[in-house]
């Protein structure tokens, strides 16, 4: 399974063109990414239009300390669970809010609730 979709990966790059430009932007994240044998989520906003595989987004490694950051598209393809389950794309996720609110929710719960 492919993390994102050209549809998601559209609307990611969009995004980081908008931040790029120096607009401010609070959108709905556009994917969610989890490890199905752990505890690590990412709420996925944008991609870096000069460097595509780096995303924005909420990421909570399930450590208790969730946090705004960039992350890379092929380290996480590469990254394998407890149970050597790869990262997958939460296929029935939904965003009801914008980022700022899952971040503001995360950082009280210690942990992303979606």
């Amino acid at each position: 399974m492919n993390l994102i979709t050209n549809t998601q990966r559209e609307q990611m790059l969009k995004n980081g063109r908008l931040t790029a430009q120096g607009k401010t932007l609070d959108p709905h994240p556009v994917v969610k990414l989890f490890t199905p044998d752990g505890a690590a989520t990412w709420l996925l906003t944008e991609l870096d239009p000069s460097e595509p595989d780096i995303a924005f987004g909420l990421c909570d490694l399930g450590m208790g300390c969730p946090e705004l950051g960039y992350v890379s598209l092929s380290e996480l393809a590469s990254v394998r669970g407890r149970f050597g389950l790869a990262v997958e794309r939460d296929l029935h996720f939904q965003a009801d809010k914008p980022l700022s609110a899952y971040t503001a929710a995360a950082l009280k719960a210690e942990a992303i609730i979606t």
